[in-house]
């Protein structure tokens, strides 16, 4: 049986693809020159399944999209304590580019607008650290998360290079402040460098499920961010990963975010899973505007919102083959990332007799987890399968798998 998730992501491209309100980033030469036209959507489950659909092979620069994952290095380096000496968690409530310095400390206000990033990439490694090792630093986390080598676009490093009098400002400001002990212009290359990254849709949601997952790597189960450091960063993204409209987005989204200026937006929902989005087009925050509208669909039809009643991750408690039957036992509370895990279950059985789902100890569905699971008992029937289902709760009720039919009972 094929997994059904992917067909919904296409359907979500397929009804946002006409928008082509917004324009490319006008002020980097080499990202208003960009093609407008490609558009991605990649979800990765904090167990390592990743559904996409779209250009999802496209590579583009990092951009901001960067700034959570060099705080979390900034972290691990130095220390929480020292790295906030340096660097707020307040919202900024302004543009990303405004210089937003706290009263009294001088400190950025976050480390997500330009300003704080800037101190969180100058902070790297140690005092001493050169600008090479800190570039080389943020190359080796972000290949880490995203679980393959990664890479500087330096026609994108050097026609943004050419345009950061604003960040040099900044930066010369901060060094005034004793906030940047380094040269400021070789902090500003570096983390110019460090925007410069490539990446596609699935390594920025590979990355994103790393910090959703607590820090482990999905895929490779490696341990590259501890449990406080994930923590603080998907905070400071949900109250200031969107810039000024960070409060709109928390209330009506509900997925704590952060967007950049060639299009891509990554998004986090702990212990579920990192979503990515891709579109050159901006809107008037500088975020894009069709990944934007493709995170608030997810957000509706798939309850992936971060104060949306909690029901906990699918447990399974086994699968088992009884004579001519394989059976699923399952308990707990369904949302999409469960689902999904259940699909993933079916698509990968090579048992081509009945099929059992016991549910009898699931005490509830969302909408989409349970349209999911109908889906795929309709696609499991259409291939010859005889379908069991065991619901005494009620679960599933009235459990029509969309043609009027329904599974068998016991």
């Amino acid at each position: 049986m094929q997994t059904p998730v992917p067909d919904y992501l296409h359907e979500v491209l397929d009804t946002l693809r006409e928008d082509t309100s917004g324009e490319t980033a006008q002020y980097i030469p080499e990202l208003a020159n960009a093609d407008p036209k490609p558009f991605a959507l990649s979800v990765t489950t904090a167990t390592g399944s990743t559904y996409c659909a779209g250009d999802t092979d496209t590579p583009f620069s990092i951009q901001s999209i960067s700034k959570p994952f060099t705080y979390a290095a900034a972290i691990i380096d130095r220390g929480l304590n020292r790295v906030l000496e340096s660097i707020g968690v307040e919202p900024s409530g302004e543009a990303f580019n405004e210089l937003s310095l706290e009263d009294g400390t001088n400190r950025p206000k976050n480390p997500m607008i330009n300003a704080g990033a800037i101190a969180a990439h100058s902070l790297l490694l140690g005092h001493d650290a050169t600008g090479e090792a800190r570039v080389q630093r943020v190359l080796d986390m972000f290949s880490s998360l995203a679980g393959r080598e990664l890479h500087v676009d330096e026609d994108v490093y050097r026609s943004e290079l050419i345009t950061a009098d604003h960040n040099l400002s900044m930066a010369h400001m901060l060094r005034k402040h004793g906030i940047l002990t380094d040269d400021a212009h070789e902090v500003v290359s570096g983390y110019t460098k460090q925007c410069s990254i490539l990446v596609t849709v699935n390594d920025l949601s590979m990355m994103a499920a790393t910090l959703a997952n607590g820090g482990v790597q999905p895929v490779t189960r490696e341990k590259i961010i501890d449990e406080n450091t994930a923590r603080q960063v998907m905070s400071v993204m949900a109250v200031a990963g969107m810039y000024d409209g960070a409060g709109d987005w928390l209330t009506r989204v509900g997925i704590p975010a952060k967007s950049g200026v060639s299009g891509g937006l990554a998004g986090v929902l702990p212990d579920q899973v990192g979503v990515a989005a891709f579109s050159p087009r901006l809107d008037s925050h500088g975020n894009s505007q069709r990944s934007r509208r493709a995170f608030e669909r997810l957000s509706s039809d798939m309850d992936m919102h971060l104060f949306a009643p909690s029901h906990g991750r699918l447990d399974v408690v086994g699968v088992t083959l009884e004579g001519s039957r394989e059976v699923y036992y399952l308990q707990g509370n369904v949302r999409f990332t469960a689902a999904a895990e259940l699909l993933d279950l079916f698509s990968e059985s090579t048992f081509d007799g009945a099929v059992h789902l016991d549910i009898s100890r699931v005490q509830s569905f969302t909408s989409v987890a349970r349209r999911m699971v109908l889906e795929a008992m309709r696609r499991l029937r259409n291939e010859g399968r005889r379908v069991f289902l065991n619901d005494p709760l009620q679960s599933l009720a009235n459990p029509d798998l969309g043609d009027g039919t329904f599974p068998e009972t016991l």
